[in-house]
Protein backbone atom coordinates (compact mmCIF):
# COMPACT_ATOMS: atom_id res chain seq x y z
CA UNK A 1 0.00 0.00 0.00
CA UNK A 2 1.21 3.54 -0.71
CA UNK A 3 2.46 5.48 2.33
CA UNK A 4 -0.38 7.55 3.82
CA UNK A 5 -0.01 10.01 6.68
CA UNK A 6 -2.30 9.36 9.66
CA UNK A 7 -4.67 7.14 7.62
CA UNK A 8 -8.00 5.75 8.77
CA UNK A 9 -8.31 2.60 10.86
CA UNK A 10 -8.83 0.37 7.79
CA UNK A 11 -5.23 1.03 6.73
CA UNK A 12 -4.02 -0.16 10.12
CA UNK A 13 -6.27 -3.22 9.88
CA UNK A 14 -4.44 -4.11 6.66
CA UNK A 15 -1.01 -3.72 8.31
CA UNK A 16 -2.20 -5.74 11.30
CA UNK A 17 -3.64 -8.52 9.11
CA UNK A 18 -0.39 -9.42 7.35
CA UNK A 19 2.95 -10.92 8.34
CA UNK A 20 4.85 -8.41 6.22
CA UNK A 21 3.56 -5.03 5.06
CA UNK A 22 5.12 -3.50 1.94
CA UNK A 23 5.10 0.29 1.87
CA UNK A 24 4.71 0.88 -1.87
CA UNK A 25 6.83 3.99 -2.36
CA UNK A 26 8.26 3.38 -5.85
CA UNK A 27 5.03 4.40 -7.58
CA UNK A 28 3.83 7.86 -8.61
CA UNK A 29 2.64 10.41 -6.10
CA UNK A 30 -1.15 10.96 -6.17
CA UNK A 31 -2.25 14.59 -5.89
CA UNK A 32 -5.49 15.17 -3.98
CA UNK A 33 -5.29 11.60 -2.72
CA UNK A 34 -4.71 10.32 0.82
CA UNK A 35 -0.91 10.32 0.87
CA UNK A 36 -0.60 13.71 2.57
CA UNK A 37 -4.07 14.38 3.94
CA UNK A 38 -6.91 12.91 5.97
CA UNK A 39 -9.89 13.87 8.12
CA UNK A 40 -10.22 14.84 11.78
CA UNK A 41 -12.82 16.59 13.93
CA UNK A 42 -12.59 20.38 14.13
CA UNK A 43 -15.22 22.04 16.30
CA UNK A 44 -17.06 18.73 16.19
CA UNK A 45 -17.23 18.70 12.39
CA UNK A 46 -15.52 16.67 9.67
CA UNK A 47 -12.37 18.56 8.57
CA UNK A 48 -9.87 17.64 5.86
CA UNK A 49 -6.28 18.43 6.86
CA UNK A 50 -3.45 18.54 4.34
CA UNK A 51 0.30 18.46 4.94
CA UNK A 52 2.11 20.44 2.21
CA UNK A 53 4.40 18.54 -0.14
CA UNK A 54 7.36 20.24 -1.79
CA UNK A 55 7.00 20.39 -5.60
CA UNK A 56 4.13 17.92 -5.54
CA UNK A 57 3.67 16.24 -8.92
CA UNK A 58 2.05 13.07 -10.20
CA UNK A 59 5.11 12.66 -12.43
CA UNK A 60 7.34 12.02 -9.42
CA UNK A 61 7.71 8.81 -7.44
CA UNK A 62 6.59 8.92 -3.83
CA UNK A 63 10.10 8.04 -2.70
CA UNK A 64 11.34 11.28 -4.32
CA UNK A 65 8.72 13.47 -2.61
CA UNK A 66 9.06 15.21 0.73
CA UNK A 67 6.95 17.34 2.99
CA UNK A 68 7.45 21.07 2.74
CA UNK A 69 10.13 22.94 4.67
CA UNK A 70 7.57 25.59 5.57
CA UNK A 71 6.65 25.47 9.30
CA UNK A 72 3.39 23.53 9.11
CA UNK A 73 4.04 21.47 12.23
CA UNK A 74 3.13 24.06 14.87
CA UNK A 75 -0.19 24.92 13.22
CA UNK A 76 -1.04 21.25 12.79
CA UNK A 77 -0.22 20.41 16.40
CA UNK A 78 -2.17 23.40 17.70
CA UNK A 79 -5.19 22.27 15.66
CA UNK A 80 -4.92 18.78 17.15
CA UNK A 81 -4.46 20.04 20.71
CA UNK A 82 -7.29 22.60 20.54
CA UNK A 83 -9.81 20.11 19.15
CA UNK A 84 -8.81 17.01 21.10
CA UNK A 85 -7.47 18.29 24.44
CA UNK A 86 -10.62 17.09 26.22
CA UNK A 87 -10.56 13.64 24.61
CA UNK A 88 -10.06 10.82 27.16
CA UNK A 89 -6.64 9.74 25.88
CA UNK A 90 -5.29 13.14 24.81
CA UNK A 91 -2.55 13.19 27.46
CA UNK A 92 -0.97 10.07 25.97
CA UNK A 93 -1.72 10.65 22.30
CA UNK A 94 -0.79 14.32 21.85
CA UNK A 95 2.88 13.65 22.80
CA UNK A 96 2.83 10.70 20.36
CA UNK A 97 1.58 12.97 17.56
CA UNK A 98 4.23 15.55 18.46
CA UNK A 99 7.02 12.96 18.17
CA UNK A 100 5.69 11.82 14.82
CA UNK A 101 5.22 15.29 13.35
CA UNK A 102 8.67 16.47 14.49
CA UNK A 103 10.48 13.54 12.88
CA UNK A 104 13.64 14.96 11.28
CA UNK A 105 13.41 13.26 7.86
CA UNK A 106 10.96 15.20 5.67
CA UNK A 107 10.81 12.56 2.92
CA UNK A 108 7.34 11.03 2.74
CA UNK A 109 8.38 7.38 2.74
CA UNK A 110 10.69 7.46 5.82
CA UNK A 111 8.26 9.80 7.57
CA UNK A 112 5.31 7.42 7.11
CA UNK A 113 7.47 4.37 7.88
CA UNK A 114 8.42 5.98 11.20
CA UNK A 115 4.89 7.05 12.04
CA UNK A 116 3.45 3.57 11.40
CA UNK A 117 6.08 2.05 13.67
CA UNK A 118 5.47 4.72 16.33
CA UNK A 119 1.73 4.06 16.38
CA UNK A 120 2.09 0.28 16.48
CA UNK A 121 4.70 0.76 19.21
CA UNK A 122 2.17 2.77 21.20
CA UNK A 123 -0.27 -0.13 20.76
CA UNK A 124 2.44 -2.57 21.93
CA UNK A 125 2.75 -4.28 18.55
CA UNK A 126 5.79 -4.90 16.40
CA UNK A 127 5.02 -5.18 12.69
CA UNK A 128 7.43 -5.88 9.84
CA UNK A 129 7.14 -2.94 7.45
CA UNK A 130 9.33 -2.72 4.34
CA UNK A 131 9.60 0.16 1.83
CA UNK A 132 9.35 -1.40 -1.64
CA UNK A 133 12.11 0.81 -3.05
CA UNK A 134 14.60 -0.45 -0.48
CA UNK A 135 14.35 -4.15 -1.33
CA UNK A 136 12.53 -5.34 -4.42
CA UNK A 137 13.90 -3.48 -7.46
CA UNK A 138 10.62 -3.66 -9.39
CA UNK A 139 10.90 -0.32 -11.18
CA UNK A 140 10.27 -1.91 -14.60
CA UNK A 141 7.01 -3.49 -13.47
CA UNK A 142 3.63 -1.75 -13.39
CA UNK A 143 0.35 -2.20 -11.50
CA UNK A 144 -0.58 -5.85 -10.84
CA UNK A 145 2.69 -7.15 -12.30
CA UNK A 146 4.67 -5.14 -9.74
CA UNK A 147 2.65 -6.68 -6.90
CA UNK A 148 3.08 -10.19 -8.28
CA UNK A 149 6.83 -9.68 -8.62
CA UNK A 150 7.09 -8.54 -4.99
CA UNK A 151 5.02 -11.55 -3.89
CA UNK A 152 7.29 -13.92 -5.81
CA UNK A 153 10.44 -12.33 -4.39
CA UNK A 154 8.97 -12.87 -0.91
CA UNK A 155 7.83 -16.44 -1.72
CA UNK A 156 4.42 -15.29 -0.56
CA UNK A 157 1.49 -17.69 -0.40
CA UNK A 158 -1.18 -15.08 0.39
CA UNK A 159 -1.55 -11.47 -0.77
CA UNK A 160 -4.05 -9.17 0.96
CA UNK A 161 -5.18 -5.90 -0.61
CA UNK A 162 -7.72 -3.23 0.41
CA UNK A 163 -11.28 -3.93 -0.74
CA UNK A 164 -11.14 -0.99 -3.15
CA UNK A 165 -8.75 -2.97 -5.37
CA UNK A 166 -11.14 -5.81 -6.21
CA UNK A 167 -11.57 -4.63 -9.81
CA UNK A 168 -7.84 -4.05 -10.31
CA UNK A 169 -6.62 -7.62 -9.86
CA UNK A 170 -6.95 -10.78 -11.92
CA UNK A 171 -7.24 -13.64 -9.43
CA UNK A 172 -6.25 -16.20 -12.10
CA UNK A 173 -2.77 -14.66 -12.39
CA UNK A 174 -2.23 -15.02 -8.66
CA UNK A 175 -3.61 -18.55 -8.73
CA UNK A 176 -1.13 -19.47 -11.48
CA UNK A 177 1.65 -18.44 -9.08
CA UNK A 178 0.07 -20.41 -6.19
CA UNK A 179 -0.73 -17.19 -4.34
CA UNK A 180 -4.05 -16.72 -2.60
CA UNK A 181 -5.59 -13.31 -3.31
CA UNK A 182 -7.82 -11.72 -0.65
CA UNK A 183 -9.32 -8.31 0.02
CA UNK A 184 -9.80 -6.86 3.45
CA UNK A 185 -13.25 -5.51 4.28
CA UNK A 186 -13.60 -3.43 7.43
CA UNK A 187 -16.39 -4.14 9.86
CA UNK A 188 -18.25 -1.41 11.68
CA UNK A 189 -16.04 0.75 13.90
CA UNK A 190 -18.10 3.04 16.13
CA UNK A 191 -17.04 4.80 19.34
CA UNK A 192 -17.87 7.86 21.41
CA UNK A 193 -16.50 11.15 20.07
CA UNK A 194 -17.84 13.34 22.83
CA UNK A 195 -20.96 15.27 21.91
CA UNK A 196 -22.56 15.34 18.48
CA UNK A 197 -23.32 12.77 15.81
CA UNK A 198 -20.66 10.11 15.18
CA UNK A 199 -18.42 10.78 12.16
CA UNK A 200 -17.03 7.48 10.81
CA UNK A 201 -13.69 6.62 9.19
CA UNK A 202 -11.69 9.61 10.36
CA UNK A 203 -7.91 9.60 10.69
CA UNK A 204 -6.32 7.20 13.17
CA UNK A 205 -5.69 10.35 15.24
CA UNK A 206 -9.38 10.43 16.13
CA UNK A 207 -9.43 6.73 16.99
CA UNK A 208 -6.38 7.07 19.23
CA UNK A 209 -7.83 10.06 21.07
CA UNK A 210 -11.12 8.44 22.03
CA UNK A 211 -10.21 4.79 22.61
CA UNK A 212 -8.03 2.72 24.91
CA UNK A 213 -5.22 0.62 23.48
CA UNK A 214 -7.17 -2.58 24.08
CA UNK A 215 -10.24 -1.17 22.31
CA UNK A 216 -8.15 -0.10 19.31
CA UNK A 217 -6.62 -3.57 19.09
CA UNK A 218 -10.16 -4.96 19.02
CA UNK A 219 -10.93 -2.55 16.16
CA UNK A 220 -7.86 -3.77 14.26
CA UNK A 221 -9.29 -7.28 14.28
CA UNK A 222 -12.73 -6.16 13.12
CA UNK A 223 -12.51 -7.15 9.46
CA UNK A 224 -13.24 -10.01 7.06
CA UNK A 225 -11.25 -11.29 4.09
CA UNK A 226 -13.07 -11.81 0.80
CA UNK A 227 -11.98 -12.97 -2.66
CA UNK A 228 -12.90 -11.71 -6.14
CA UNK A 229 -13.47 -15.14 -7.62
Amino acid sequence: MQPYIFPYVGYFQLVHAVDKFVLLDDVNFIKRGWINRNRILVNGNDYLFSIPVKNASQNRLILDCEFSDEPWQDKFLKTIEFNYKKAPFANDVIPLIERIVNFADRRISPFVYNHLNQIFGYLDFKKEIIPSSAVYNTGDFKAQDKILEICKKEHATHYINPIGGVELYDSSKFKNENIQLSFIKSGEVVYGQGSGEFVPWLSIIDVLMFNSKSQIVEFLNRYTLVSNE
